[in-house]
């Protein structure tokens, strides 16, 4: 059976009209002899408005009570597309996450996928139906319905583009596809036609709102290639793909991240065990931590800064504040008003002075670095959040990605 995943976002379904749009498309495919799963999110911002709902009742709504009430919307739209193909005379059928065979642990809000049951799937598209399924959401192992966080439905996506061992997995957005930056910051930017997997992971967990990290991980993993397209245009996109496959690029793309923030742990006595205990207490609460940075130690003392996502801030420094007298530090500070900038590509590794390059071009701007980390493929440094488009131009024109060329090589 030759499969297709389809992924469709809240902006491609945000109206009746688009929606019609999105089954002619689909049908389009399914025509040219593809079995077709389509993911889709909340239509528009249906997700926030349900956030707003139970933002009114209550400032502290539990995480289950949340999943049950944000869950629904994906469950609006995947009728309607149903719907709406049935209406073209074609033979559609929409499946919730837990009917579907989603199974994921008990982590409500940010629940990870476990398996993936295709055999509800798979049986449907033998009797030749489309199958809508709603992304972003699965159900636990104690048949509790669970969603996957923000960019969940990308999520979904590539978990059934891998269970099914289709083809390939299909993101359909409001963008052309991956450009070097967001062309909104910089007009200049430049689309790429192939990006990696490496690349990709990176300039997402920087930032770029394009595709959910967790997605390609899950792709990169089984090789499924993922095609981001536009989903009002038939042109190609981006593919992202194996790096063995594509020319070296020492830098491909910059981004920027305003989500962040950072809290201080100041003056902790230099002995073993402080650090499990911070981040077991922070891990308790279901607490991500993008960035730690441990001063040396002077004095018998250390200083430790963890960058978090701005909404955990205050959460993470109530936890740390709760902690702070066993850890007998002096005191737990906490700074919002910071971004991340990123430069990211797949030479960074092996090319000398490309960050003395980022630094330098940062200095020029007068833009101060807070922190500084990195990988194989990328270099962030986290800035003062008000020269966070300064930075992304800057660095941009350093690296004259302007310029960039990216192909597939032969062979």
């Amino acid at each position: 059976m030759n499969i297709i995943v389809q992924k469709y976002g809240g902006t491609s379904v945000g109206t009746i009209a688009k929606i019609k749009s999105v089954a002619d498309r689909i049908l389009r495919e399914k025509e040219a002899g593809l079995a077709m799963v389509v993911v889709v999110s909340a239509m528009g911002h249906t997700t926030d408005r349900l956030v707003s709902l139970a933002r009114a009742i209550t400032r502290k709504p539990s995480r289950r009570e949340m999943d049950m009430l944000l869950s629904t919307g994906e469950q609006i739209s995947i009728a309607l597309l149903s719907l709406a193909i049935q209406e073209r005379s074609a033979k559609a059928i929409s499946l919730t996450g837990l009917q579907c065979g989603i199974v994921t642990d008990s982590n409500y809000s940010m629940a990870k996928i476990k398996s993936v049951r295709t055999g509800v799937i798979e049986s449907q598209l033998a009797k030749d139906h489309v199958v809508i399924v709603a992304g972003f959401q699965g159900v636990s192992d104690g048949f509790e319905i669970t969603t996957l966080g923000r960019g969940g439905s990308d999520t979904t996506a590539a978990a059934l583009a891998v269970a099914l061992r289709a083809r390939c997995c299909e993101i359909y957005t409001d963008v052309d596809g991956v450009f070097t930056t967001d062309p909104n910051v910089v007009p200049e930017a430049k689309q790429l036609p192939y990006i990696s997997y490496e690349e990709m992971v990176e300039l997402a967990g920087a930032g770029a709102q394009v595709l959910h990290p967790r997605s390609v991980e899950i792709a990169m993993k089984f090789g499924v290639p993922i095609a981001v397209r536009r989903s009002d245009s038939d042109a190609p996109g981006t593919v992202v793909m194996e790096a063995a496959k594509l020319e070296n690029a020492v830098i491909t793309g910059v981004t920027g991240n305003k989500n962040i923030a950072k809290v201080a742990i100041r003056g902790i006595p230099d002995r073993p065990g402080v650090a499990a205990q911070i981040f077991s207490a922070l891990g308790s609460q279901g607490i991500n931590i993008r960035l730690i940075i441990q001063s040396i130690a002077a004095d018998g003392l250390n200083d430790i800064s963890v960058v978090v996502s701005r909404e955990f801030v205050r959460q993470a420094a109530e936890v740390l504040e709760g902690q702070r007298k066993s850890l007998k530090a002096k005191e737990i500070v906490f700074h919002d008003q910071l971004a991340e900038v990123s430069i990211v590509g797949s030479g960074i590794a092996s090319t000398p002075g490309v960050a003395a390059r980022m630094f330098r071009a940062l200095a020029r701007r007068r833009i101060n670095i807070d922190l500084i980390s990195s990988s194989e493929v990328r270099i962030t440094c986290v800035i003062d959040e008000r020269r966070t488009t300064e930075a992304i131009r800057a660095l941009h024109r350093e690296f004259q990605l302007e310029r960039l060329q990216r192909g597939m090589l032969r062979g």
